[in-house]
């Protein structure tokens, strides 16, 4: 009987598809909240009390279609996880990341469903969001990880640079967690007659443009430092670009929408880029360390006998 296996680059390309199913999830999740489609279903997992699904109403159907997407996300980190089972040469660590998707993605639908049965509690939505960039950071590291060879690994900068690399992962979470408290006190709440948090949206909406600031500020900071670069850390110079990039194309956004009275089109481009975002600073921890030069994947040694 002949056992199938997966080449690591294949489980690279089965990596990165779940990679992008969860980040569109993340999209069409927000898109529910901004077309006010929030409780177009009104118990869970059934869409309501006569029906299991039902697409009669608009809000009613993109919250069904939500879901059924849902499904698609949850079968694309099941694949993960079979196939790291069958991948040559086995990797312990990629079947223990590849069942942090799944345990993720699961956390998420219960946790979807508090949102609904809470009536769309500003709370709920919340952890709804942070759990999703958890499920990011899980996928970016997945897909990183099985590009390399299994084995220690060094860092290609110093000790100094590379805590201020944490700094900045830690600041641009900070700025993605008052985002969300931004979210929760505005008006696009998925319904009209969702609970909001009490804040003044100005008062919030500044403390997040710090956050937002100050994070742009230690990347330009870090960028600065790393612009005569070897070759061996040219790789954190672009990470740090993209950062930078993305986090100015995200601040612009942020701005734009809040003077403009927050238009849900631009709120939902703001969750996007926040995704990128948050993505971006993942893979820029990652970039700082690289395998030993001796470890060599036994799969990809060749060896004359």
């Amino acid at each position: 009987m002949v056992r199938r296996s997966v080449s690591p680059q294949a489980y690279t390309h089965i990596c990165r598809v779940a990679f992008g199913l969860l980040c569109t999830i993340v999209v069409t999740g927000a898109a529910v909240r901004l077309t006010g489609s929030g409780l177009g279903c009104t118990d869970w997992p059934r869409c309501n009390s006569e029906k299991f699904i039902d697409v009669s109403s608009t809000h009613g159907a993109i919250e069904q279609i939500n879901r059924l997407f849902t499904g698609l996300v949850a079968a694309g980190v099941v694949v993960a996880v079979l196939a790291a089972k069958i991948r040559q040469p086995l990797r312990r660590d990629l079947v223990l990341l590849a069942w942090g998707l799944v345990v993720g993605v699961l956390a998420q639908i219960i946790l979807g469903g508090i949102v609904v049965l809470t009536g769309l509690h500003p709370l709920a939505n919340q952890g709804h969001f942070i759990l999703s960039m958890v499920l990011i950071a899980n996928a970016v590291i997945l897909v990183r990880r099985s590009q390399q060879p299994e084995g220690p690994q060094r860092s290609v900068v110093s000790p100094v640079h590379e805590r201020l690399v944490w700094a900045l992962m830690m600041m641009g979470t900070a700025a993605i967690v008052t985002g969300t408290v931004v979210t929760a006190t505005g008006p696009h709440a998925g319904d009209e007659n969702a609970p909001r948090f009490g804040f003044d949206i100005s008062h919030v909406a500044r403390i997040h443009g710090a956050t937002v600031i100050a994070t742009l500020i230690l990347c330009l900071i870090l960028a600065i430092q790393f612009r005569r670069v070897s070759n061996e850390t040219r790789s954190v110079q672009s990470a740090l670009e993209t950062v930078l990039v993305v986090g100015i194309l995200q601040a612009t956004v942020g701005y734009v929408q809040y003077f403009n009275n927050v238009p849900a089109f631009l709120v939902g481009v703001h969750i996007a880029g926040a995704t990128a975002f948050f993505a971006s600073l993942v893979s820029l921890v990652l970039t700082v360390r690289v395998p030993q030069p001796q470890s060599v994947e036994p799969s990809l040694v060749t060896a004359d006998r």
